[in-house]
């Protein structure tokens, strides 16, 4: 059924460096939910897999010393959506991975494995790049963390030198402190089925809740990664909260999304799905953040 020519299980970090190194043809399995797909389509016939499945220091939330939230890059959809620190800080990110797939896909897959495969469809993606996610990546020269949106290079590729693997995914404090989000994922099918479109928003708003200190937004499906729409950002910050700074801010996202077509949706669909989607998740995360769009 699976045409593998060797599988090795790392029991370590270091390990599976050590085994990177020794198999640099290896590829890395961590729950399995798409390379074993992959597999059966052969697609990686008779390849050396490595599997990090059973290196427990890469699961769980935790924060770090300056407050910054940890995930461990194995950590299951499931754990996400359930646990305490994302529910109290950006639970948002607990709603769009409980998007993916159906409940044994979620109890499997991991957030790691769903960003390191580089695809723009991934429901984690536009969510961890509206939350300005840091990726921890660790091989033989050490440890180094990179921009999220640095890790994607282009459509299916990461940046993973030779020997290198994703440990993690912090969120910093900075990033999460006083902001509220909600994620839409756009699809035939919701959960089964791949985002046609999605789109994350995240807002600050003052203390007295009228103006919009700060906005982010980030979209799957808009281009060939996960991106930003800055330009829409710009139009809203330090903005009154209206139903007009909203209307703005959304038709700004097609200064810089690219969406392409496909036999899923067409190019013009996506744009026009872009704007009611990214007007509807900022309204939203406006009311979570204790403001009100006037009607």
């Amino acid at each position: 059924m699976y045409d593998m020519k060797a599988l090795y299980e790392a029991e370590s970090v270091q390990h599976a460096i050590q085994l990177l190194i020794e198999h640099p043809e290896a590829q890395i399995i961590a729950g399995g939910s798409d390379v074993l797909v992959q597999m059966r389509e052969g697609k990686r016939a008779g390849k050396e897999l490595i599997s990090i499945y059973m290196i427990d220091e890469m699961r769980g939330i935790s924060y770090e010393e300056d407050g910054a939230i940890r995930i461990g890059s194995l950590t299951s959809f499931s754990h996400i959506t359930k646990d305490p620190i994302i529910k109290e800080h950006i639970n948002v990110l607990g709603e769009a991975v409980d998007m993916v797939g159906g409940p044994q896909i979620r109890n499997i897959g991991t957030i790691g494995g769903n960003t390191c495969n580089g695809v723009t469809s991934a429901d984690s993606a536009s969510t961890l790049h509206a939350w300005d996610a840091v990726v921890e990546i660790t091989g033989p020269e050490g440890v180094r963390r990179i921009p999220i949106h640095e890790f994607y290079i282009k459509a299916g590729v990461v940046d993973l030198k030779p020997g290198e693997i994703q440990t993690a995914i912090i969120i910093p404090k900075k990033s999460y402190e006083g902001y509220k989000g909600h994620y839409i994922k756009y699809a035939m099918r919701n959960a089964m089925d791949i985002a046609t479109t999605g789109c994350s928003v995240n807002v600050k708003l003052s203390e007295d809740k009228k103006t919009i200190e700060d906005v982010r937004i980030a979209y799957g499906v808009a281009g060939p990664v996960p991106m930003r729409a800055p330009s829409a950002e710009e139009t809203a910050k330090g903005k009154p909260v209206s139903k007009e700074t909203v209307k703005v801010f959304a038709k700004a996202v097609l200064e810089d999304i690219n969406p392409r077509d496909s036999w899923r949706a067409s190019k013009a669909f996506r744009q026009h799905i872009a704007v009611v989607l990214a007007e509807r998740a900022l309204k939203e995360s406006i009311r979570l953040a204790g403001g009100e769009v006037d009607e």
